[in-house]
């Protein structure tokens, strides 16, 4: 199947701004473009499954240039519920540098900043060259604006279209890109584009939209506990990155497959065949996290996190460095210590059990361990000579509960 049948099996293609689009994408050649501003320092998975679809379009003989927008990171795309804080000059430049090294080093493509030619604009220049070819009524009736108007949205969150829109025809008039992808909140940007190009160059160029991946209650798919999944694997370790897609909701993780995997319909299909009668053997889940966490980081990554996977299901962390055991307890809460303490006390103090009887019966009943050591003795101590780089001690309750003490 060509690339066009392909995005839609994958359930990649929601709007779409022409029907010439199918013949286009699957003849090749286009110039495209992707963007995202520099909120952040790190792209997080959300960006992942929309950059992706750059990979799939140049290897079916698209060219893709990824935006970053170091201009319209200063304005703030408006957010359907809230106006975005303002983040400084230096915060923006600082993430575009980070988001321009990390793109380049993911996926190979070259990156440009908007900033660079929206800097020079007069105001005046501004409203008599670009802004005579906006029609309020034609932005007011932009989703994004229209869910706004009842609790209100600032003239610089309303503007942020126009200059979206003139991102697109600024590329197409220097590098001939005729074609924006983008996720599906951006399709009023996308069409502001395509019109400001039509009414003021006379010219024909397209779009498309790409769904939000989500959970099955509809929150955007890319957080856990709070907590984003970034691509940088300092600030979200693979072992992290790991555990998030093995404990995907098991009625997603097929689409989840489709939208972050390159693998085949026919490997997939036989996932979600796997997925329905053996759930229980969690081989799509699997699959998805080797897929991923390869693909952004390499395989003795995605080895590592395997290792310290299995390593807490059985409970023996000798196999481990002292890096892998930061790893696996980076999401369990520290309780610290300045010095020696008894094990029925430190347990009590941190909250793992209710009181000095129930430590004591679980020690009893051989239901603690200690850095993977069963401890039945009453008098335990928890020393620091002990802990792994005298820093880290792990304590195991029952067959799956981890606690995380840290030693001053």
């Amino acid at each position: 199947m060509g690339i066009y049948e392909e995005l839609v099996w994958r359930g990649l293609i929601k709007d779409e701004s022409s029907p010439e689009i199918k013949d286009l994408l699957n003849k090749g050649g286009m110039t495209f473009y992707i963007g995202t501003d520099p909120t952040g320092d790190s792209m997080h998975i959300g960006h992942f499954s929309s950059f992706l679809i750059s990979k799939r379009l140049k290897d079916a003989g698209h060219n893709p240039i990824l935006l970053v927008g170091g201009g319209t990171g200063l304005i703030g795309d408006p957010k359907p519920d809230a106006e975005r804080p303002m983040i400084t000059v230096e915060e923006v430049e600082h993430n575009f540098k980070c988001l321009k090294k990390q793109a380049e080093d993911i996926f190979g493509f070259e990156v440009v900043n908007n900033y660079d030619w929206l800097k020079d604009f007069s105001y005046i220049e501004w409203l008599r060259d670009i802004g005579k070819y906006f029609n309020i009524g034609y932005m007011l009736n932009k989703d994004i604006v229209r869910r706004r108007l009842e609790e209100g949205i600032t003239y610089t969150e309303f503007s942020y279209m126009m200059l979206q829109a003139y991102d697109f025809m600024h590329l197409y008039q220097t590098r001939g890109v005729t074609l924006q992808v983008a996720g599906q909140d951006q399709w009023g940007n996308i069409t502001a584009g395509i019109e400001l190009i039509r009414k003021k160059l006379g010219k024909e160029v397209y779009g498309f939209t790409m769904p939000l991946l989500t959970k099955s209650d509809g929150q955007k798919f890319g957080k856990t506990n709070g907590k984003a999944i970034w691509l940088d694997i300092n600030k979200t370790s693979a072992y992290e990155m790991y555990q998030f897609f093995i404990n995907s909701e098991d009625d997603k993780v097929i689409d989840y497959l489709k939208f972050l995997t390159f693998l085949s319909k026919e490997e997939i299909e036989r996932l979600e065949q796997s997925n329905k009668e053996h759930p229980e053997l969690r081989e799509a889940h699997q699959a998805l996290a080797r897929e991923v966490i390869t693909f952004l980081h390499g395989q003795e990554a995605y080895d590592s996190a395997v290792k310290i996977a299995r390593t807490f299901f059985k409970g023996d962390f000798s196999e481990l460095t002292f890096d892998e055991l930061k790893q696996g307890t980076a999401d369990l809460e520290k309780h610290t210590l300045k010095e020696d303490a008894p094990l029925i006390q430190t347990l009590v103090e941190m909250g793992v059990c209710k009181s000095n009887r129930e430590a004591r019966d679980l020690i009893s009943g051989s239901s603690i361990s200690v850095n993977g050591e069963k401890v039945t003795d009453l008098d335990f101590v928890l020393r620091k000579e002990d802990a792994f780089n005298n820093e880290l001690t792990i304590i195991k309750k029952g067959k799956k509960y981890y606690y995380a003490l840290q030693f001053e």
